[in-house]
């Protein structure tokens, strides 16, 4: 027994400092200053997280909860982490200083299945592939040089916009189909080389019901034991329809384009799909720009330069109209700076400083994708003090941000006015202001798109006066929202309008 004690003891005295050693390392790990200092969070339910606080239009939802628990929060969504920043700070910290491990995408059902495994540039995952293909598309669709190129097909086509409103024999001008029709006609010049026959008019049927699918965010994303509601919801059956209508067109269209001899033309008149095949040619089978990457780049281009266009233009009209005193004063500079002359040119637009305020104005508030694109984190990170696991999904709510009291006086104003003496842009270098993201995720076709937008807001309040139908007050246009990747007004501006004489 004492034998035995004495050993004991011994074995105690040895494996002290092992004890104390581990000890500490308990003490240090349990210690609140080494613990993960997660964002703040609303209270969730089990299974469904923090879903059931998202409502149809999950911009103005989480603009309240944060309110509530900060510009930093961390949701989640089923069991998938969503952090959402909610101020300039937070967007700065995401887009610029952590762009790099902010840099990716989620992978999403639906976008995976309408574009081809993600193979286009706004919903592929970032990494090699993705860095080649936005090359593609910044150097060779979308430079300053051949945006310039397509301004013919631009100037072509909002004119004839201004010729359709000013020839209708219908009273009631919708003015969302007005301008939708032109923006689908400019694209469909530009990445397919022709105009809206039969055929087209089909595919821009699809091409909208595309645009709708890529905003549905089925439940059984979040939360897949709820998978086997994919058997009633119908969301399958409309992919699977939309997905191979698509192809089928594009597919005669990368044939088409095969199939004809080459043109006889100057290289800066070739659409999309010519530049793309011609690259394609260039760099072998080696090529990261295969059938499918071609495909999916024109169906980026389609929603990007016809549904974001569109509705940018008809919130900019909505508000003008809702403000004749700033319609009138834009009408004053555009009419002023055009003269007696019959078409706008670049110049006159780079003389229109009240337009570009409008411009501005409208896009704070009315961003067309208000929450972004979600962005996935790559690795564990800080951020606003705040520790962030990898694999965490990262919303903007950009449109919450633009509305916020603390950047912006009277923030819910309709007030260009603001814009005429500062230098704040929406190209993505002030976080107060990002409608079209920042940094390497930043829209790589905001100047094209914004250049179609300003030329058809200077023919639309040069050549015609508005009115609501039915002596209706201008206050009282409705101007409430649609659910949606793109926030579209829920109701189409419907105008009476007369046209200006000199």
């Amino acid at each position: 027994m004492q034998m035995l004690s004495l050993s004991h003891f011994l074995i105690l005295i040895l494996s002290t400092p092992f004890l104390l050693f581990f000890l500490h390392k308990w003490r240090r790990s349990h210690a609140p200053s080494s613990r993960k200092r997660p964002p703040p969070s609303p209270p969730k339910l089990p299974g469904l997280g923090n879903l059931h606080q998202v409502g149809p239009l999950p911009h103005r939802s989480l603009q309240s909860l944060s309110r509530r628990h900060g510009s930093l929060m961390l949701l989640h969504f089923g069991k998938v982490p969503v952090l959402v920043a909610s101020s300039a700070e937070a967007a700065r910290e995401i887009m610029k200083s952590q762009d790099l491990i902010f840099a990716s995408r989620p992978k999403m059902s639906i976008p995976a299945r309408l574009l081809y495994n993600c193979r286009d540039v706004a919903f592929a995952p970032y990494g090699e592939y993705w860095r080649r293909i936005r090359s593609v598309c910044v150097l060779h669709l979308l430079c300053g040089k051949r945006v310039q190129s397509y301004r013919r097909v631009m100037e072509e086509e909002t004119s004839l916009m201004v010729d359709k409103i000013r020839s209708s024999s219908t009273g009631v001008i919708n003015l969302r189909d007005a301008v939708a029709s032109m923006t689908n006609d400019v694209i469909s010049m530009v990445a397919l080389g022709k105009k809206s026959g039969a055929g087209e008019r089909n595919f821009h049927r699809i091409i909208a019901e595309f645009e709708e699918l890529l905003g549905v965010v089925p439940l059984w994303e979040y939360i897949p034991w709820l998978s086997w509601m994919r058997r009633f919801d119908g969301v399958d059956g409309r992919i699977e329809r939309v997905a191979k209508a698509l192809d089928q067109f594009l597919e005669s269209v990368l044939q088409e384009h095969r199939d004809r001899e080459r043109r006889e033309c100057d290289g800066d008149e070739l659409d999309f799909v010519d530049i793309l095949l011609d690259f394609q040619r260039e760099n072998g089978s080696g090529s990261s720009v295969d059938d499918n990457a071609i495909k999916s780049i024109i169906l980026d281009m389609y929603a990007g330069g016809t549904d974001t266009t569109s509705t940018t233009l008809e919130w900019a009209m909505t508000e003008l109209i809702r403000n004749p005193t700033t319609m009138k004063t834009l009408q004053n500079e555009v009419r002023k700076v055009v003269g007696n002359k019959v078409e706008i040119d670049e110049k006159d637009l780079e003389k229109m400083l009240y337009l570009k305020a409008v411009t501005k104005e409208s896009l704070r508030l009315h961003p067309p994708i208000p929450l972004l694109v979600p962005r996935e984190l790559t690795q564990d990170t800080k951020v606003l003090g705040y520790d962030i696991v990898s694999g965490t999904r990262a919303l903007i709510n950009a449109w919450a941000i633009a509305r916020d009291s603390l950047l912006w006086e009277k923030p819910e104003q309709f007030y260009p006015e603001r814009f005429l003496e500062t230098d704040i842009d929406y190209k993505g270098l002030h976080f107060e202001l990002t409608p079209f993201g920042s940094g390497r995720r930043g829209c790589p076709g905001v100047t094209f798109a914004m250049t179609v937008y300003e030329l058809a807001l200077a023919k639309l309040v040069l050549n015609f006066d508005f009115e609501l139908p039915n002596g209706a007050k201008m206050e009282q246009l409705d101007v409430s929202e649609s659910s949606g990747l793109t926030m579209h007004k829920k109701f189409p501006l419907l105008v009476v309008v007369s046209p200006h004489t000199c």
